[in-house]
């Protein structure tokens, strides 16, 4: 289970989050949602040991963050952030492999190529095996990171998978793809924690939303309890209406148009 309590991170005095708590159990897809400046990237941050809280403090397995390792980090928790830098032209597989080296010292085991050889055909990169990681697209990019994540923790039970606007670069088939994939390790087990900017992919994966509005915790529940066009206009300042889908049962909202006047000189 990874339990934040009261997580609060500030600069010069000044809360970018305040007092937010929440916690999750393994199989379970959690959605942060929240407008820009509403303290979903710092949160993130604090989540994958990146930053620490100001007050509060989170565990992992009944275990004090602080208290791990960065090696026995490396084994129960990946993080896929929304831009990776990388300026050499390693191979696609190279990348990939990269995600196995907390599991060995010097040489890879034949259960890490199988890891390696079973999330690239996932997330639909084996094509690109050989290929230099610096001549691919963007969305191509992303994929690849996310399978060198899927590598690090594949066969890890429990294990919690930090994922920061995972979608924010790919096509429509990819977005659905990367999701349905986070769903599927929580079918076996994992947790998983992302930050999204669409509210219908938040809708249809997530099993449940955190909506956060001025570094606070705002909603937290399933999307049926969370998504309203009362709350979604509280959190984004924006007019909508709210359906449900009458043959999955998912909860879709679109937005009403927004009006600009001519300015008159």
């Amino acid at each position: 289970m990874l339990i934040a309590e009261s997580l609060t991170f500030e600069i010069a005095k000044r809360p970018l989050v305040r007092e937010v708590s929440f916690s999750l159990r393994s199989g379970e897809l959690l959605v942060i949602l929240g407008a820009n400046g509403a303290g979903k990237s710092t949160l993130f941050r604090m989540l994958s040991g990146e930053k620490q809280p100001t007050k509060g403090r989170i565990t992992l397995s009944g275990k004090d963050l602080n208290n791990y390792t960065l090696a026995e980090l490396a084994i129960k928790r990946g993080v896929l952030n929304q831009q990776n830098v990388i300026n050499m032209a390693f191979d696609v597989i190279e990348i990939v492999m990269m995600g196995r080296y907390p599991h060995y010292k010097n040489n890879p085991a034949t259960q890490d190529h199988q890891v390696v050889t079973q999330v690239m055909e996932l997330c639909g990169i084996t094509a690109f095996a050989d290929r230099s990681y610096l001549s691919l697209s963007g969305g191509e990019q992303q994929r690849v990171q996310l399978a060198r994540v899927l590598a690090q923790i594949w066969d890890i039970p429990n294990a919690l998978l930090l994922m920061d606007e995972p979608v924010a670069s790919l096509d429509l088939q990819y977005q659905q793809q990367t999701l349905a994939i986070a769903k599927m390790l929580t079918k076996r087990g994992f947790m998983v924690v992302s930050i999204l900017h669409d509210i219908n992919l938040a809708g249809q994966y997530a099993d449940r939303i955190l909506m956060l509005k001025n570094g606070r915790k705002w909603y937290d529940g399933s999307a049926a309890e969370v998504l309203s066009g009362k709350n979604i206009y509280e959190v984004f300042e924006i007019n909508s209406d709210v359906y449900t889908n009458p043959r999955t049962l998912k909860h879709f909202f679109i937005p009403r148009n927004v009006v600009i006047d001519e300015i008159s000189s």
